[in-house]
């Protein structure tokens, strides 16, 4: 008898049909609402909204830099989490401006690699000046939002001195991941509910156009964008890179961060199928001609499902791939043209 580790895995994800994978068949809106409705309950969304609090913000710094304003905010959006944020605002004189919500990935920096500021030598994959997201979408007319994500940067619990075990082999968001699954709770569904107090906060800042609210990042980043555009519809348009690819060619193929699993998610639908809660607002994906983590054949697969979806909503230009030369790599010029290509046709 011979002994394969992953085989009953493969068998399972095999033959297993989500129960709400998308059909041409049946009542479109009556399944859009399903699929909202069981996202919302396995990201634990009501669990995490039992712990809301009234929204306060605090101003740490302004700071005035070479062509934008650079303002550090913090807030609390849940009773015990701290959301730190960076908010660059171009100087050009507009009265309102686009925004963009920029989030990294895996990074020993967080979202201090978004603004340029080196806390270390070590990075994770890129150099400085292509990890700088906020700077980036500020020199291209946006005003820029960067987010700390749970489990990243300042917020990861290999930060804490007295919780950090051996825990970088399962990636620096492992605890709170973990912890998070066992209240009932995702670390994606927390970081949805982060970004979207960050948006309800906008309104304190009079130059952010609240109808163009723009989302990407790269990897993890991407990934946040992705869930974070299916849950709050003010998000006009949603870039995720290196980040979309169906569970069985991805998350349930490979040894990836514990912060891509949903529990229970590939019973009742796969990443495509989730679509449905972004459109018809516009979703542009970029992928990795050689990414290894995020298969550009799954990529197709998927985005096939995708295109049916717009189709339905009639709007079948909202969506978009856009397949780059390089692998798991964020390609700073093809996602911002990409993004303001879409952002132009608002």
């Amino acid at each position: 008898m011979k002994m394969d580790a992953v085989k009953c895995r493969d068998l399972l994800v095999a033959n297993r049909k989500p129960e709400y994978a998308y059909t041409a068949n049946g009542d479109y809106v009556a399944w859009k609402a399903k699929i909202k409705e069981k996202l919302f309950e396995l990201l634990g969304m009501d669990v995490i909204a039992e712990n809301a609090c009234p929204l306060q913000m605090e101003i740490v710094e302004e700071e005035q830099k070479d062509g934008y304003k650079q303002i550090r905010f913090e807030f609390e959006s849940e009773k015990g989490s701290v959301v730190p944020c960076y908010l660059l605002i171009p100087d050009t004189g507009k009265e309102k401006y686009p925004v963009a919500i920029v989030l990294q990935g895996h990074n020993e920096q967080g979202f201090y690699s978004s603004i340029g500021k080196v806390l270390c030598h070590e990075t994770l994959g890129y150099d400085t000046g292509r990890g700088m997201f906020a700077v980036q979408a500020v020199k291209q007319g946006y005003i820029a939002l960067a987010i700390d994500q749970r489990g990243m940067g300042s917020r990861s619990a290999l930060n804490t001195i007295e919780r950090r075990v051996s825990l970088n082999p399962r990636g620096d968001c492992y605890y709170e991941t973990m912890t998070a699954l066992t209240l009932g709770r995702t670390i994606i569904g927390e970081r949805c509910w982060d970004i979207s107090r960050a948006i309800d906060l906008l309104e304190n800042f009079p130059a952010c156009d609240l109808k163009k609210i723009i989302i990407t990042g790269n990897s993890g980043g991407g990934t946040a964008s992705f869930y974070a555009a299916c849950v709050d519809e003010r998000i006009s348009v949603c870039a995720p890179s290196c980040s979309f690819c169906p569970y069985p060619e991805s998350i349930l193929r490979f040894y990836h961060c514990s912060c891509n699993y949903i529990p229970q998610a590939y019973r009742y639908f796969d990443m495509q199928d989730l679509a449905c809660l972004i459109a018809p607002r516009k979703l542009a994906i970029v992928a990795g001609k050689y990414d290894t983590a995020f298969v550009v054949d799954g990529v197709k697969r998927g985005y096939e499902t995708i295109e049916k979806i717009y189709e339905k909503e009639g709007v079948k230009e909202n969506c978009r791939l856009t397949i780059t030369d390089k692998g798991h790599f964020w390609c700073e010029d093809i996602v911002w043209d990409v993004i303001k290509e879409e952002v132009e046709k608002l």
